[in-house]
């Protein structure tokens, strides 16, 4: 696929790594470990930062201790499409196999009314998945979709928050929307069953839930923005945040709860160069809330 603008970042106590390399051998086709960077002395501690692909979509992980815990307000769609992959089912299958290895089933692997195979668990490193045979009729989507679970007091706010990411980013619209029903009760008749948009030319899916769930968004999974100027920063920034208190570092909260990262493109390869090169990167982007790129830029050079 394309670049993408849009990154899923998972923060993990300490197993990154380990949690990137299962997922690779789970996934099989194009997936790989990308990159491993080493960052010291953060508020964290040293910690560990993992580039990853999954069937062609990229992921990044840190290990940087137990101050946030993955749950299934984030989770991931792993799309099995009969028309692109004739042993979808099969493959379907064998990952779920592995998945649920030392993990928990949320939705049993079985037949429902909207896929004639479909199943959520939750892995041993606590991220979710749901793992769904695609309609070959229906309009194609890529292999990995992240899903937005809209629960407590953000329940039945799926629409609006679609709406929002909407008009913020560009190359976006609106996918496939169903809705509760009456008799579904506690989900409120109209309320969002299931809907699917594009954002920056990559798809995401949401759903609202009124059942008594003991998780919502937190810092555990947060949605990375890759930025090339200063003034698109900016941009994002003025656009999405919304709690001041959770600014820091690059990270901001919307207005739904849900955390992102707004980062200069070009990150990545500040923090590539040497070992000083990488501590006084480090030491600038500590001291921001929005990122400041030219500032990033001059610490790498060492014109702090």
């Amino acid at each position: 696929m394309a670049t993408q603008k849009i990154i899923p970042f998972l923060w993990f106590d300490k197993q990154a790594k380990a949690a990137a390399e299962f997922y690779v051998s789970a996934f099989g086709g194009d997936s790989a470990v990308t990159s491993v960077t080493p960052i010291a002395d953060t508020p964290s501690g040293d910690v560990e930062l993992v580039g990853f692909r999954l069937l062609g979509y990229q992921f990044t992980a840190i290990s940087a201790g137990p101050a946030f815990k993955i749950n299934p307000s984030v989770s991931f769609f792993v799309n099995f499409d009969p028309s692109r992959r004739p042993d979808a089912k099969e493959a379907l299958d064998a990952l779920w196999g592995r998945l649920v290895e030392g993990g928990a089933v949320l939705m049993p692997l079985d037949s429902y009314p909207f896929s004639a195979c479909y199943g959520w668990v939750q892995d041993r490193f606590g991220v979710s998945w749901q793992l769904i045979l695609s309609d070959p009729e229906g309009e194609p989507r890529p292999n990995i979709v992240p899903s937005l679970l809209f629960t407590k007091e953000v329940s039945g706010k799926a629409e609006a928050a679609m709406k929002f990411y909407l008009s913020v980013f560009p190359d976006a619209r609106e996918g496939l929307v169903a809705r509760y029903g009456p008799g579904q009760e506690p989900d409120r008749e109209g309320t969002v069953m299931f809907e699917d948009f594009m954002l920056a030319g990559q798809w995401f899916a949401a759903m609202d839930s009124a059942h008594p769930h003991d998780f919502s968004f937190n810092e555990a999974v947060s949605l990375v923005v890759n930025c090339d100027t200063q003034d698109e920063i900016d941009y994002y920034w003025e656009k999405l945040s919304a709690v001041p208190q959770a600014e820091e570092c690059g990270w901001l909260k919307d207005q739904f709860g849900l955390s992102w990262q707004i980062v200069p493109a070009k990150l990545a390869t500040l923090m590539a160069g040497t070992p000083e090169q990488r501590a006084r990167v480090t030491r600038a982007f500590l001291k921001m809330k929005k990122f400041d790129m030219a500032a990033l830029e001059r610490a790498c050079a060492g014109k702090e």
